[in-house]
């Protein structure tokens, strides 16, 4: 159904302003929605890591619900906070998972995606922002930016 036609109905404002409470008739509670989302991102991210590498990158295409959810896990936010993320139809978020927690590289964004893309091996061991993010620990002072 439209989504203004779905916004008259009483369970809309429980999703809208209480979501970890929402249930759908015959379905699944959107509680049960985050735990299966970020249960098969998890999966899917340890099993690309085991055959390709800590520097892959995947994609999953979801409904934008989906992707909120699988943002406010990351951020360590309550399931009722996530209709406070934004993300446009076809942009791109991306979360590094790492052993220890994950870490929000983009959000709904819609323009150059060359950063997400593997780089070469540098010819000698040098520290840097990555490593600090492969290791599971957070950047010192946030990250150099782009690099």
């Amino acid at each position: 159904r439209k989504l203004s036609e779905l916004s008259e109905e009483p369970l809309m404002k429980i999703v809208q302003q209480h979501p970890s409470a929402a249930a759908f008739p015959g379905g699944e509670s959107m509680r049960a929605m985050q735990a299966r989302a970020v249960d098969a991102v998890r999966d899917w991210n340890a099993r690309i890591e085991e055959s390709e590498g800590t520097d892959a990158a995947f994609l999953m295409c979801s409904h934008g619900d989906i992707i909120k959810s699988l943002v406010a896990d990351a951020l360590g936010m309550h399931l009722d906070l996530f209709q406070r993320i934004h993300v446009d139809p076809c942009s791109v978020t991306a979360i590094r998972y790492t052993p220890t927690r994950p870490f929000v590289f983009r959000l709904g964004d819609t323009g150059d995606f060359g950063s997400l893309v593997r780089r070469p091996a540098a010819p000698e061991p040098v520290a840097s922002d990555k490593d600090a993010e492969d290791s599971g620990n957070a950047v010192v002072g946030g990250g150099a930016g782009a690099a």
